[in-house]
């Protein structure tokens, strides 16, 4: 639960400061962009552990996880940010717990106890009423890229979280990441660079979040967690994120916090420590 803490707080930021990368980039390059320069310090790392290259079985699932962590998540979510607040990207990501644990049990073979749903559940509402109160109940076309973007990550987050227990949660997002670097280093790295020339230091600074700990080594501390905790339990930690989110984005983007969002998250940090407790039993 702590790593996946450790993990929860580094995702936390993604949002603001892709919000920030955005004022000088698009959201093809700040998306798509953070990963190039993750998958270089990836592969520097796994060329000085000297890692021997993953069987067929492992990169085709590693082909899954960069689908969604490295291309579906990044991409959706920062075409998002380009068109509503982070705090309202915030509150939709908060649906990832619930898509986690149902991508666990179709790919992982998780099965959570029934108390993990109930309170999966309690939080998932408290998550949804504060929606509501807040005004952010009305359809936006960005929504439909954060639903995508969490059913991206969901994915990427069941089959990582799996493979981290045979391969080492900092191999799995590495290896996901060398494997994503052809496909976007010829579209990507030109645009990318042209933009970062003309970019202030803040945008500088959050690209440089989002592609060193968004991207690289907040994944390390979550995917070994996902492995020795499970996915749907650790997976739980995800409530926390939006109300973190929310925080960084009143402290950097000056976007307004309520006592509804702190209310909100007493009721999901309970929902947190009861659903914990729950058995969660692993398919033969």
């Amino acid at each position: 639960m702590l790593y996946g803490l450790l993990g929860v707080c580094s995702f936390s930021l993604t949002l603001p400061a892709t919000k920030v990368a955005l004022t000088a980039l698009t959201p093809m390059t700040a998306g798509l962009g953070r990963a190039l320069v993750a998958a270089i310090l990836a592969a520097l790392v796994l060329l000085i552990r000297r890692v021997p290259f993953p069987s067929w079985k492992e990169t085709k699932q590693l082909i899954l996880v960069a689908g969604g962590v490295v291309a579906g998540f990044p991409f959706f979510s920062a075409w998002a940010m380009e068109r509503v607040p982070a705090t309202h990207g915030a509150i939709i990501i908060a649906l990832l717990p619930l898509a986690t644990a149902g991508a666990a049990t179709f790919f992982a073979g998780e099965r959570p106890a029934r108390m993990y749903w109930v309170s999966s559940g309690v939080g998932c509402l408290a998550i949804l009423g504060y929606a509501i109160s807040s005004g952010f109940g009305a359809l936006h076309w960005a929504d439909l890229a954060l639903l995508a973007a969490v059913i991206s990550a969901a994915i990427g987050y069941a089959v990582g979280g799996q493979l981290a227990r045979t391969m080492g949660g900092w191999q799995v997002i590495s290896w996901s990441l060398v494997f994503s670097f052809p496909f976007l280093v010829i579209p990507i790295a030109g645009p990318l660079l042209s933009q970062l020339q003309h970019a202030s230091g803040t945008a500088w600074l959050g690209f440089g979040y989002v592609s060193v700990i968004s991207q690289f080594l907040g994944f390390f501390a979550w995917y070994h967690g996902l492995a020795i905790g499970g996915v749907a339990r650790v997976g739980q930690t995800q409530y926390l994120q939006p109300f973190l989110t929310i925080l960084a984005s009143w402290l950097l983007l000056s976007e307004s916090i309520t006592l509804g969002a702190i209310l909100a998250a007493l009721i999901v940090v309970a929902s947190v420590a009861i659903g914990r407790t729950a058995s969660v039993k692993q398919k033969a």
